[in-house]
């Protein structure tokens, strides 16, 4: 399956790929640009860094910043600040993060320079955020099974993804279990999401591909892209089975940047996948 680039603004570090199912549009962040770019053309730039991304409605949409949680209206450009997140630690800021099927929101927090045990990872959900996992070195790869029992996510720094099991309402209900150990490989997980069909997709930073694994954590398949450093995926369009990534210049070197022109561009690729559409953040 051949890939596209499908948005040639380069981002610094792109993160956050989103497809909202009500307007039918791709958006995704530059953390450290700390600009909302949307597929249409549009971009927004904001004071702070900004890392995930939800819905609200169709004009609201629900943002992880670098010291809360906001939503961010597409017709009036209105922030509007939800609860802080950390707000007292300078040295910290969001990254991944994704609406859980209950309505809640899991974003993860790490140091601004990846310090060692800076982060952490919480719940939003209905007006309470609380703290559920830490310490966190680098969280990503947040993301949900289809029927809701359980969530995923990593510390890259280990290089391993975890699995928990969630009670009816969403929150962690059991010890998270370790899902895929991508150490030994060499592997860094990234962004992730679940397909309709319970496989995992999981960029991997560093290794230029978004890798395709099981329920049961098996490897079945890589979508190969042409830059290192992928870092979240999302699938889209009319029938969700558009495969979307998002890549960072962040980390290469000049000489590789050089040699890969398109660094921090996004990309599409046609897949017989099929995703599922966001579910609404619930405030």
């Amino acid at each position: 399956m051949s890939w596209k680039v499908h948005d040639d603004r380069a981002c610094v570090l792109g993160e956050g790929a989103f497809w909202h199912p009500g307007l039918g549009k791709l958006f995704w962040c530059d953390i450290m640009g700390r600009r909302l770019l949307c597929d249409e053309g549009r971009v927004w730039y904001f004071e702070e860094h900004i890392s995930a991304l939800g819905w609200v409605n169709d004009r609201l949409l629900f943002v992880a910043s670098e010291t809360g949680l906001a939503t961010f209206n597409l017709q009036s450009e209105v922030w509007f600040p939800i609860c802080s997140l950390e707000a007292d630690e300078p040295k910290t800021r969001s990254n991944d993060g994704r609406a859980d099927p209950k309505g809640g929101f899991w974003i993860g927090t790490m140091g601004k320079n990846a310090e060692p045990d800076a982060g952490a990872i919480y719940r939003f959900h209905k007006g309470e955020l609380r703290q559920l996992f830490a310490p966190i070195t680098i969280p990503n790869a947040i993301c949900f099974s289809p029927d809701g029992a359980f969530a995923f996510f990593a510390d890259t720094y280990f290089g391993r993804v975890m699995r928990v099991a969630l009670d009816r309402d969403g929150w962690p209900c059991a010890p998270p279990i370790k899902y895929l150990d991508l150490a030994a490989e060499g592997l860094n997980p990234d962004g992730a999401i679940i397909t309709a069909e319970g496989d995992m997709l999981l960029a991997q930073w560093g290794a230029g591909r978004v890798a395709q694994y099981g329920p049961d954590g098996s490897f079945k398949a890589a979508f190969d892209l042409p830059t290192s450093h992928i870092t979240c995926p999302a699938l889209g369009g009319s029938n969700f089975s558009t495969l979307f990534a998002t890549s960072a210049l962040q980390g290469l070197s000049e000489a590789t940047a050089a040699d890969q022109p398109h660094a921090g561009c996004t990309f599409a690729i046609e897949t017989s996948l099929t995703g599922l559409p966001a579910p609404k953040v619930l405030l």
